[in-house]
């Protein structure tokens, strides 16, 4: 097929029925088929994964509202770009309203942005902006409260499996007008096809573009008796690649991949932190923040339960820089399964910040003469120091009577150790000093 145009460009449904995926907004009670149905208009946000359908969206928007489109590219596009549009839509004779749509948008300024607002506000345009980020974190909140923000989702493997066979009769109809063998795909090649596109539409089609191009163009050149071509498994292979992750290093995609490590860790599962920590290396993430991570997991999720963690993380990022990648990132492997089978506490990040709200509560408590330093001869007069206990003077080194908070603080208990790991053991130290205090100690 020699046809210029992307594959994915040339199968854009051109009605609903012909949209795959994206039920929850284009099925029977879906809020975009109500709004193309009753042509009712409407500036949005479309808010999804690459491949997910967003440009093929605007299109049948077009169609259903009757409309020209106008097309930016926040990638390539400026505020003269986005003046010279909006001057087009004011010097318009029939004043006839325009869908003006900004791929991704979220690239775009605040200022670039703000240019769009006086415009949406008064009708002249609809404004359709597609995004792979986060509206609430790169849309300026004045833009957004004008927009509604529609999600769309990653395609499932069914949905994939539906646009492979659109995609295949379309290709074999291309190939039977030009005299070439039918192409069929056997069931291993289209499972690999379709799970390595990741729920992108594009990607898959694109794939299976380069597979087609590695075929023969009739079944006579194979050497084999045979009335079509088959798209066998290795050859799938091939035109996929080496999969690397999709996701922008500073994206939610990132930070969603970063917290399921992060849960996997916390929840004592082995297989799930493994995975989400290959997952980022194969995107090319940098090792720091994963080993930051590991060490925030560390103080927050295990704490004293074993305080050998932070240890065996600092020790692996230390290794990963002596002696390189490749054996560097098998100990920050070992740290990672050291830190999900690790007994688990948030006892210390629990009682740390209840910490820093009682400094808060009482950010201008004056410390206790007994705990302050008796710097002078002025000091000492003023008490400083008086009254004070050396612990080591005691018995396990530990003063029962004596207070060190503030006077207006009431005693608290902040640090709440598990019964897990070496925390059971801290528990029942701070139940032996409690009982030196009282004086219920056995003797």
């Amino acid at each position: 097929m020699n046809n210029k145009r992307p594959l994915a460009d040339l199968l854009r449904p051109a009605s609903l029925k012909d949209y795959v995926g994206q039920t929850h907004l284009l099925g029977e009670s879906g809020p975009i088929r109500h709004l193309c149905e009753r042509q009712q208009l409407c500036s949005m946000i479309l808010w999804g994964p690459p491949g997910c359908g967003k440009t093929s969206l605007v299109n049948l928007l077009k169609e259903y509202w009757q409309l020209p489109v106008l097309y930016l590219s926040a990638i390539s596009s400026g505020i003269k770009d986005i003046k010279a549009l909006v001057s087009t839509t004011e010097n318009d004779l029939f004043k006839q309203q325009k869908i003006v749509f900004v791929d991704e948008i979220h690239r775009f300024n605040k200022a670039q942005q703000d240019a769009f607002l006086p415009y949406v506000e008064n009708g002249d345009i609809v404004l359709i902006g597609a995004s792979t980020e986060n509206p609430a974190f790169s849309i300026n909140s004045a833009l957004l409260s004008r927009m509604r923000v529609f999600t769309l989702r990653a395609l499932t493997k069914d949905d994939l499996a539906e646009l492979m066979d659109r995609a295949l009769s379309f290709l074999n109809e291309q190939r039977e007008r030009t005299n070439n063998s039918e192409v069929a795909i056997d069931e291993p090649a289209k499972q690999l096809l379709i799970n390595a596109s990741g729920g992108d539409a594009r990607r898959l089609l694109s794939n299976i573009e380069v597979a087609l191009s590695l075929l023969p163009n009739s079944a006579n050149e194979t050497g084999l008796e045979q009335t079509k071509i088959v798209l066998s498994k290795s050859i799938a292979e091939t035109a996929c690649g080496e999969q690397v992750g999709s996701f922008d290093k500073q994206g939610d995609a990132y930070y969603d991949t970063l917290s399921a490590f992060h849960k996997s860790v916390r929840g004592s599962s082995v297989d799930g932190s493994l995975f989400w920590f290959a997952r980022l290396l194969l995107a090319s993430t940098d090792i720091v923040p994963i080993c930051r991570r590991l060490l925030a997991i560390a103080s927050e999720d295990i704490g004293n339960a074993d305080p050998k963690a932070l240890q065996v993380c600092l020790n692996a990022w230390d290794v990963y820089h002596r002696v390189g990648k490749s054996e560097g990132e098998r100990a920050v492997a070992q740290a990672v399964i050291y830190c999900a089978l690790a007994p688990k506490s948030n006892a210390v990040y629990a009682a740390f910040t209840q910490a820093k709200l009682l400094a808060k509560q009482h950010a201008d408590a004056p410390v206790p003469f007994h705990l302050r330093n008796s710097t002078s001869s002025i000091t000492k007069d003023l008490g400083h120091g008086k009254a004070y206990q050396y612990a080591h003077n005691y018995e396990y080194a530990f003063t029962p009577q004596q207070t060190y908070l503030p006077d207006e603080v009431e005693m608290t208990n902040l640090y709440q150790p598990s019964d897990r790991g070496f925390e059971k053991q801290l528990a029942q130290k701070i139940a032996f000093l409690a009982s030196l205090t009282t004086g219920t100690t056995k003797s």
